[in-house]
């Protein structure tokens, strides 16, 4: 048995905070062969779970095995880093860092330092495999000032997606005064585009009976939080006085019941996205999953699983399909080590999105089938078997444990260690 720290946000109410979720419940089926601790961290100002579920109580008994490990002066064989990869570090002999990934053309040059550092890296698309492999950047050492040209990655880099996970739904106070609605989950931020969202939905709704739903936040799930939200949402409505059409607030704590019941409500012809760039967009395959039509770019994350073989056998998105261009990343929505101001993302088309808005609205039966074949492939090709054996064998590689499904007893890790390539970076 071998110990194994995973340092991540467990418990947060997050894209990171799933993704963390997702991996320990992959790595728990095989707690006969490895030892899990948690060092749980923060993810910005995100809320956190507050419900005592059994997965819980599991979660709270790794982090007080750390709690003690390290009391006592413990070390650990490996490490799995669930965090964006400046954070990454070498705190054990082995270390896998796990990313949400790249909603970009292009990552940090601190990202391809500290991705050089670990042994393996592991992240939720193709989208941001293929970015991370092709950034090509320079670099100065620190210490000697040496710069270094067309530094890039040089450690193996796998792709884990998301697992289906279906709830059943969990009604919510909310009644949806006309029959036709959409849906919209997604932070109040740049690169989720959601004023622009909002705005062009009014825009073409203007004077009609249709609502839209929207579920989202600044920072956080706090009264203050909601407040703010609100104070905008009121702001932007205040410049459509004689508006028909109906904006629905949603803000706090939703559990997985709340969102399957919003997802397959019968007034809610579909899901809204029109973000700038997504590393996986997981409000979108959870609505995928329970059967509902996407409105959306084919760009990014969301490439992974939006395509699928049509009648004909062949391969298209099942979405309704929003244009877009790539451009550079605007200077508002910089962020230093993580969004560079040299990157490009998808800047979706305000005049596509409403032709696609209004596709939807006048023929909801052509994209519920269309929702019906994508739910169909995805339940087929993302079941938590595949998924989570895609994370056990990119964690430990099957040519050193053997087979999954044969291997029940100890294999020693020290055997995995010496067929792995590893170098030491300052």
């Amino acid at each position: 048995m071998k110990k194994v720290i995973i340092k991540a946000p467990a418990l947060s109410r997050s894209g990171y905070g799933e993704q963390t979720r997702f991996a320990l419940r992959a790595l728990r089926r095989r707690e006969d062969i490895l030892d899990l601790h948690l060092m749980n961290i923060p993810w910005g100002n995100t809320g956190h779970i507050i419900e005592q579920t059994e997965e819980r109580t599991w979660i709270e008994s790794l982090m007080a095995k750390h709690n003690v490990h390290v009391s006592a002066n413990g070390t650990y064989d490996a490490s799995l880093q669930i965090t964006i990869p400046n954070e990454w570090e070498a705190i054990a002999p082995v270390n896998i860092g796990f990313t949400a990934g790249v909603e970009t053309t292009k990552v940090a040059p601190e990202w391809i330092v500290k991705g050089n550092q670990m042994n393996r890296i592991f992240v939720v698309s193709n989208h941001s495999k293929n970015v991370y492999e092709t950034t090509v950047c320079s670099v100065t050492h620190n210490e000697t000032g040496e710069t270094i040209e067309n530094y890039n990655l040089q450690v193996p880099i796998n792709v884990t997606n998301y697992a289906v996970r279906k709830a059943e739904p969990e009604p919510l106070e909310i009644e949806l005064d006309y029959d036709t609605n959409f849906l919209c989950v997604a932070q109040w931020g740049p690169r989720k585009n959601f004023e622009q969202t909002v705005r062009r939905f009014i825009e073409e709704f203007q004077q009609e009976e249709v609502g839209l739903v929207v579920k989202t936040n600044l920072t956080g799930d706090s009264v203050l939080d909601r407040r703010a939200v609100t104070a905008r949402l009121t702001s932007l409505l205040h410049e459509f006085p004689k508006r028909k059409c109906k904006l629905y607030l949603l803000h706090g704590s939703l559990t997985e019941g709340n969102l399957a019941w919003l997802y397959t409500h019968k007034k809610i012809l579909a899901l809204i996205n029109i973000a700038h760039g997504e590393g996986f967009g997981l409000p979108m395959f959870e609505a995928a999953c329970q059967g509902m039509p996407l409105i959306t770019i084919a760009w990014g994350g969301q490439a992974d699983f939006v395509y699928a073989p049509n009648k004909n056998g062949k391969i298209r998105p099942h979405v309704a399909k929003v244009d877009y261009t790539l451009q550079p990343i605007q200077p508002h929505a910089v962020w230093n080590g993580v969004l560079q101001p040299d990157s490009m993302w998808a800047f979706p088309d305000g005049n596509s999105y409403c032709r696609q808005l209004r596709e939807v609205y006048k023929n909801p039966a052509r994209f519920r089938a269309q929702a019906k074949r994508l739910q169909k492939h995805i339940l087929t090709n993302f079941s938590e078997e595949e998924m989570y054996d895609t994370v056990l064998k990119a964690f430990w590689p099957e040519d050193v444990w053997g087979p999954l499904e044969n291997a029940s007893e100890y294999v020693d890790l020290e055997g995995w260690l010496q067929n792995l390539d590893t170098e030491v970076h300052d």
